[in-house]
């Protein structure tokens, strides 16, 4: 229970879409990542909210938003955001998405540029190629049947009682996220759930790796405040990505949170709450101009491809 952000609902375009809403102040959009859900904040709202607006989704698809047949592409999810947005009466909003959230909250800020005040990007998507060894079997074809065998309730059994002793040998090379991540896998227990996940998964990886790249692109952000925030001890996505990032958006600041992994507002979110609202309050919000966008547009799309090469040639293109 998150205290004073109650999950609410708003049907938009057919689909129920259930978030969290707290708080008072200039908006604050949190985006989870994939198979995750917006309690995933708990730790951090209740302060956040103090200063801000908070609004945290749960994605369509995770959490206690539907579950349809339907496009879970990096686009389409920025654009359920501006749409949960719009709903809501918030036109412009400060954006912070961790892993799949960060790819989102890029597109969001590449396709709305004029509601996107800043980003904070917390062990994002969209960077590189690296990624879990199980994400990228998750995207493999044929992985259905796998899956539902792997979360039916004699192996959801056979795995928690085998969790100590993977805990004490590495816990799935997942480190110190091993359990939060455990808890997760335990949702995909329904056929909806799964079939949201593997659609939502497949948009963005494939056996190889992720598949999306903002680097050809990230340009466009100068003089967008971005804060990159990033676990040392990440095996979902290498800390090396924060690395790129940051060279690619220059002006962006960079903090790497010792001991922590995957998930570093969990982790460790007393530092986390600080570092958020330290950038919050020293930047100011950007200011959307058309014109100016225009001329970075004409200036960098014949440097970006070759920006994104340098970056990380191992990452294909698109967005």
């Amino acid at each position: 229970m998150i205290p004073g952000a109650l999950i609410r609902f708003r049907n938009i375009h057919g689909y129920w879409r259930a978030f969290r809403m707290t708080g008072s102040g200039p908006p604050l959009l949190l985006i989870h990542g994939i198979g995750d859900n917006s309690g995933t904040w708990a730790d951090v709202i209740p302060r956040l909210a103090e200063r801000h607006t908070v609004i945290a989704p749960d994605l369509l698809g995770h959490g206690e938003s539907a579950k349809p047949r339907a496009d879970y592409a990096i686009a389409a999810y920025a654009c359920g955001m501006r749409d949960l947005l719009s709903v809501l009466d918030v036109d412009r909003v400060s954006v912070v998405g961790h892993s799949l959230g960060g790819g989102i909250a890029m597109q969001f800020a590449y396709q709305f540029p004029e509601r996107c005040e800043r980003l904070v990007l917390i062990a994002s998507g969209g960077i590189g190629r690296e990624v879990h060894p199980l994400l990228r079997l998750a995207a493999a074809p044929g992985a259905e049947i796998g899956l539902s065998l792997a979360t039916s309730t004699p192996a959801r059994t056979a795995v928690r009682l085998a969790a100590p002793a993977l805990r004490l040998t590495g816990g799935l090379f997942l480190g110190t996220d091993f359990d939060y991540i455990l808890r997760r896998y335990q949702g995909l227990r329904t056929r909806k759930a799964r079939e949201a996940f593997l659609r939502c998964l497949r948009a963005g990886v494939d056996v190889h790796g992720q598949v999306i790249t903002m680097l050809d692109r990230c340009y466009l952000a100068e003089g967008m405040p971005i804060l990159i925030v990033w676990g040392r001890e990440d095996h979902v996505i290498p800390v090396g990505h924060a690395m790129i990032a940051h060279a690619a958006m220059p002006g962006s600041r960079l903090e790497i949170f010792g001991r922590c992994g995957h998930f570093p507002h969990r982790d460790d979110p007393d530092r986390f709450v600080t570092t958020v609202e330290r950038f919050l309050e020293t930047t100011q919000p950007a200011l959307h101009d058309p014109g100016r966008w225009r001329r970075l547009l004409r200036a960098g799309r014949k440097e970006a491809g070759a920006r994104a090469e340098t970056l990380a040639p191992h990452v294909s293109s698109g967005v």
